[in-house]
């Protein structure tokens, strides 16, 4: 590869005379070894094969990056997730082919202390695992280079090796108190960069333009790299529009300074960044001087955002609702190591389901989701990790007030960015002796004073620290009504009551937990048992599954079907609050936590619309039909292969559709059509009370919406005998494709019938050849899982041999099943 590259770089010096940013940035993405502990020192990294270590241990492993050190073990529902140092080694064939160049690292983010070194040479550390940040490895290369040892025994190659630490550490941010995984690693891309020694480090694009869209302002600052101190040099700028004509130029001379102003300009009626049509500039440059080219390209967009005091949120002069969600870097079996593929596939399922905003919890995400954030419309409140646990001391404050300024100055230039969050959850204590209220209002005032100095166009907010909520521009209390406290039916006015308190209100993080393939015949149960019209808030011990007062998030059933009543409520109450500026439903996706061990998935946090690898449950739906346009018809329990009730007895289906009408069809026969009214819960009319028939039923729907007609169909059995204490399972293999089974187990009574509310705790196990799919942190891939409707699910990749599958249920007989 590195070969290539060179080819490249030749070609483009003899014939072009400069380099693109493709051309000089590498990503450093294979031959990579890993080891998940710390060592002796760096001489244990780079020590050749045969130099007193003939046994070559410890034993490293290959990988590629990123790469997440708690890629599974997050997850493991038998063990504490990893926290502690692990190391990662390569070798380079360095090749900067400008003269006197620089040669960089580029870390995208890793987690949480990282130290680089070349050969046993330490050249820079970080502390952060979510910011970006550069290491100039140039001298540290060249020093090494002139050894022998370079040639002999590394063969022209140069040794990197880099530590990363997640350890507790009580003076980092996050807290481990947070309620998600400090994970470790290098987790995102990390780049090998070749440049000039006077190149710009940075390109500040400030787009400024009135609400009517009339005039745009550009104003451009360059930061430089300029560790040799060049002084002259030229640059010559484009100015592209969407439809990419050149609407403005440049080609001046500059005196190099620090953050240097260069260009002003006024863009008359330029095209205006939205939701609906996000269009982007983009600025096209060339630095030139005496020691070479360098050249870059932002994208950039013109909008105008105003939280009105007191009111609703504008875009571009007009109402917009902000219809949010939330977002952790979060997967199966990678954990914080997401694809850019993985990536751009859960943004655009969030497009999909009708999101225009996103809070990004609780850190600084990657360039990858602000890009395509960018692209595809969604505006961003994006917060720095102060997030739980207190306030620390002065190394404390130092890390949050440089995180803030990176954040800030790394994500300047991106359009959707609206919000620069300062902290999360700042009124939750435990990780010093002292909890003082005003000493952590005198921080929240200088990071609030710090981010506006750094960006005076865009808002400051916090979520859940009351007595912060007079600092910031906006403010979001706590407010998961029908979940840690009070009913859904409370929302409204628990939202009425809190925006009265502050000067902008914007409510993040509202829903609750559902176990995917977990259903119910009657959802709202244990509704009776919640005290309702008092507070919504969630405080100390609500979390938790045990002890306290009645709430749904210890007395609930957990099922899909009661979520989807408490989303479809907020749903159509917020269509009817016109003063309201929007709300993030928390989260998009299942993610890992440490703090949730005894969760039907344990150690999930399961409030999220998909699963931890996409699949979607059915409150995705829910959302759509509220959030979109495109028309969409989905019936309730796609993934409900049981339902049950007494013969003859109505049973409620209900259809999530956009649609104006609906008819629906239960075994070929029509049971009539229904009008759309968001107003009229549950599943805005459309519902139906239908006779099932015992055994197989087939419910159908054809909804319209104006000459557009689209379908939706589920089977499904029909139960009506009842059933008592669960005695016995019986393992069965209920699919295979290629070399994958899916194994399902079902818990019945002494009678044989199905327990269709059994929650048993289930253990699969495996012995032979094959590998069971666990530790994805999803209802079907975990080997240690809360029952849904009497079964549960795992699935093996059988290696082409032989295996034997073991279910274990405490009280219950163990059973087997030879594969």
């Amino acid at each position: 590869m590195f070969r290539y590259f060179k080819y490249i770089l030749i070609f483009a010096l003899l014939f072009c005379s400069e380099i693109s940013w493709s051309q000089k940035s590498v990503r450093l993405s294979q031959n990579w070894e890993f080891l998940k502990q710390d060592l002796g020192g760096i001489w244990e990294a780079v020590r050749p094969v045969g130099v007193g270590n003939p046994e070559s241990v410890p034993l490293w492993e290959n990988v590629n990056l990123p790469h997440c050190v708690n890629a599974t073990d997050a997850v493991d529902p038998d063990l504490n997730y990893y926290q502690g140092p692990a190391w990662y080694r390569t070798q380079l064939k360095i090749e900067n082919l400008y003269q006197n160049g620089r040669t960089i690292l580029h870390f995208e983010g890793a987690g949480q202390k990282t130290e680089i070194y070349v050969y046993t040479t330490k050249v820079a550390t970080h502390v952060g695992g979510y910011d970006e940040w550069k290491v100039d490895i140039t001298d540290a290369v060249a020093s090494f280079q002139k050894t022998e040892i370079y040639q002999k025994q590394f063969k022209g190659k140069v040794p990197i090796s880099i530590r990363t630490d997640n350890s507790r550490d009580l003076e980092m941010i996050p807290s481990d108190l947070s309620d998600f995984n400090v994970y470790g690693g290098i987790y995102r891309h990390l780049n090998l960069v070749y440049v000039p020694s006077l190149s710009i480090d940075q390109m500040f694009v400030k787009a400024e333009v009135d609400a009517e869209g009339k005039s745009g302002k550009l104003r451009l600052t360059a930061r430089f790299y300029n560790p040799n101190q060049v002084g002259g040099a030229s640059i010559k700028a484009n100015i592209i529009d969407p439809n990419g004509k050149i609407v403005s130029s440049i080609n001046k001379k500059l005196e190099i300074s620090n953050d240097l102003p260069f260009w002003e300009i006024t863009v008359k009626k330029p095209q205006l960044w939205s939701t609906e049509k996000p269009v982007q500039y983009r600025l096209q440059y060339e630095l030139i001087s005496s020691i070479g080219n360098d050249k870059g390209e932002e994208k950039f967009g013109f909008r105008n955002i105003e939280f009105v005091e007191k009111g609703p949120f504008n875009l571009n002069g007009k109402r917009l609702l902000l219809r949010g969600t939330h977002r952790h870097e979060d997967h199966a079996g990678v954990a914080a190591a997401m694809t850019d593929d993985m990536i751009r596939t859960e943004m655009k399922m969030m497009k999909d389901m009708g999101v225009n905003f996103i809070r990004l919890g609780h850190y600084q995400q990657s360039p990858t989701v602000l890009n395509l954030c960018d692209s595809l419309g969604i505006l961003v409140w994006e917060e720095i990790p102060w997030c739980r646990g207190g306030l620390g001391g002065d190394v404390y404050k130092q890390q949050a007030r440089t995180m803030l300024k990176n954040m800030i100055e790394q994500h300047y230039n991106h359009p959707s960015i609206m919000i620069w969050g300062l902290g999360n959850e700042n009124d939750w204590p435990g990780d010093f002796p002292e909890f003082d209220k005003e000493k952590i209002r005198t921080f929240m005032k200088e990071l609030n004073d710090l981010s506006h100095k750094l960006d005076a166009s865009r808002y400051t907010a916090i979520r859940r620290c009351d007595f912060c909520a007079d600092i910031v521009d906006v403010y979001s209390p706590s407010i998961w009504a029908g979940w840690y406290r009070g009913a859904y039916t409370d929302y409204k006015k628990a939202s009425e009551d809190e925006f009265a308190k502050v000067k902008r209100f914007l409510h993040v993080e509202w829903g609750g937990d559902s176990h995917a393939m977990r259903h119910s015949e009657n959802p709202d149960k244990a509704l009776s048992k919640i005290k309702t019209g008092g507070k919504t808030d969630e405080r100390a011990g609500d979390a938790s599954l045990y002890g306290g007062g009645a709430r749904i998030s210890k007395d609930g059933d957990w099922s899909e079907s009661y979520i989807t009543n408490l989303i479809d409520w907020h749903l159509k109450e917020q269509e009817n609050m016109p003063w309201l500026s929007g709300a993030a439903y928390w989260p998009f996706k299942d993610f890992s936590t440490p703090v949730r061990p005894d969760n039907p998935v344990p150690y999930m946090n399961q409030k999220g619309v998909v699963e931890r690898d996409f699949t979607k449950k059915e409150s995705y739906y829910v959302f759509q039909s509220y959030w979109t346009d495109k028309p969409m018809a989905h019936i309730y329990g796609h993934s409900w292969p049981v339902r049950w009730g007494g013969i003859g007895e109505e049973k409620m289906v209900k259809v999530y559709s956009n649609c104006s009408e609906a008819e629906i069809f239960l075994n070929g026969k029509s049971f009539g059509i229904k009008k759309r009214n968001s107003q009229d819960f549950p599943a805005a009319g459309l519902r139906w009370n239908l006779p099932f028939v015992k055994g197989e039923n087939t419910v159908k729907v054809i909804a319209k919406k104006g000459n557009v007609r689209v379908t939706d169909e589920i089977k499904f059995n029909y139960q009506t005998e009842k059933w008592g204490k669960p005695v016995s399972m019986v393992l069965s293999k209920i699919a295979q494709q290629d070399d994958v089974a899916t194994l399902e187990v079902k818990l019945f009574d002494s009678k044989g019938i199905l327990c269709l509310d059994a929650i048993n705790w289930i253990n699969f196990g495996l012995t032979g050849d094959g590998k069971l799919s666990d530790n994805m942190g999803t209802s079907s891939g975990s080997r240690k899982v809360q029952a849904y409707n009497g079964r549960a699910i795992i699935k093996v990749k059988l290696n082409k041999g032989k295996s034997i599958a073991s279910v274990v249920s405490e009280g219950i007989p163990t059973v087997f099943r030879e594969l």
